[in-house]
């Protein structure tokens, strides 16, 4: 960081407007060191003093009510949204380490960029568009699966007249009633978990159903029965890739209720987006490789056959006719358009070896 802010600041509003003047996407807080921060994927030291225990405990306070201030005391750790007139929205984890307090906040960027801003291949826009099913967004920690729900929904709400329902822990983008009307449900502030949220939406006439994060069994049941009663439900999997996905659903469950489990997903099912995001090559940000899993009669029969699931990877890389591709796919177009090198393509790679053999057969690079 080249600004070396003044040497006094210590106020966590410094820290949020450094992260906004610097487009970073999150802000990193503990005692014993300056706070970090993230620009296009990497974290990097600030010139801020470092912080001691006091000064750590003081910036989280700043941020939280009083309400989410007994939370944090009386469970060690609180997830938040914070706004701040100027700077923005803010999701906020505070939680302990070592005895003392430290705080972890990701930027949200107003509003919600469209799919082609984004560099979402087709399907996905296509998968916003069912009526009714499941359609699933996945990924790690900071592979952007906020941003392409956000616009899933933002889709949905300028081209539907309909009533969409989010349950969100915590509320992230904000949604403005467009052609639908659109209400945004807080775990801990509206409702009190996904669950209860899930059970209670059945009586709020929704259309479409936006459930932040698959955490537990109830809520897997809930968004499968939502999605059969003839409803759109989006929602999230902290999975690599669509065949993890579907076996991470799957296993929620005790073997004896997989079966039934299967028939639900296979019957309800619309499509996975798996999400990567990779460096640009230009250095200026970072680009999404996408994996996409769309239903169709092939899919569904392996996912009813246990013994056959494994076999779904194979089937989205041969199916680019119904809008399916692999993340070495995803990889390969992104390397041949320039968005990203080599380096990265090979190291975000799937399968390294095999995507060396797809750039043989493109005439891209031969294998050494």
């Amino acid at each position: 960081m080249n600004e070396k802010p003044v040497a006094q600041k210590r106020n966590v509003h410094d820290f949020l407007r450094f992260v906004v003047d610097k487009k970073a996407s999150d802000l990193h807080v503990k005692a014993g060191g300056p706070p970090y921060v993230r620009v296009s994927g990497r974290l990097s030291k600030t010139d801020f003093p470092a912080m001691s225990s006091s000064d750590c405990e003081r910036a989280a306070m700043e941020l939280m009510d009083e309400a989410q201030a007994k939370a944090f005391k009386e469970r060690g750790e609180i997830d938040f949204a914070y706004s701040e007139h100027g700077l923005g929205r803010f999701r906020v984890n505070v939680f302990l380490q070592r005895g003392s307090v430290a705080v972890a906040a990701r930027r949200v960027l107003p509003g919600s960029p469209g799919f082609d801003t984004l560099g979402l291949p087709p399907s996905v826009k296509t998968l916003a568009d069912e009526q009714r099913g499941l359609v699933l967004v996945t990924g790690p920690t900071s592979s952007g699966k906020t941003t392409t729900t956000a616009a899933m929904i933002n889709h949905v709400n300028a081209t539907r007249s309909c009533h969409i329902l989010t349950i969100e822990d915590p509320i992230e983008i904000l949604h403005a009633d467009r052609q639908a009307i659109v209400n945004q449900r807080e775990i801990g502030h509206d409702t009190e978990d996904f669950a209860t949220a899930m059970r209670a939406a059945m009586r709020q006439d929704p259309d479409v159903i936006f459930v932040g994060e698959i955490r537990d069994p109830e809520t897997v049941k809930a968004a499968l029965q939502a999605s059969e009663t003839g409803h759109l439900v989006i929602s999230t999997l902290h999975t690599t890739d669509v065949s993890e996905t579907v076996n991470r659903i799957i296993d929620f469950f005790p073997p004896h209720q997989q079966k039934q489990i299967r028939v639900s997903l296979a019957g309800s099912l619309k499509g996975i987006v798996s999400q990567r995001l990779v460096p640009r090559a230009d250095a200026r940000g970072l680009v999404p490789a996408v994996e996409v899993l769309v239903m169709n009669g092939r899919i569904r029969d392996l996912i009813l056959n246990a013994e056959q699931t494994h076999m779904i990877h194979d089937i989205v890389a041969e199916s680019d006719f119904y809008g399916m591709q692999t993340f070495d796919q995803a990889m390969l177009y992104l390397y041949r358009a320039g968005l990203i090198t080599l380096d990265e393509a090979m190291t975000a790679a799937t399968n390294p070896h095999d995507f060396q053999i797809a750039l043989r057969q493109e005439g891209l690079q031969p294998i050494s």
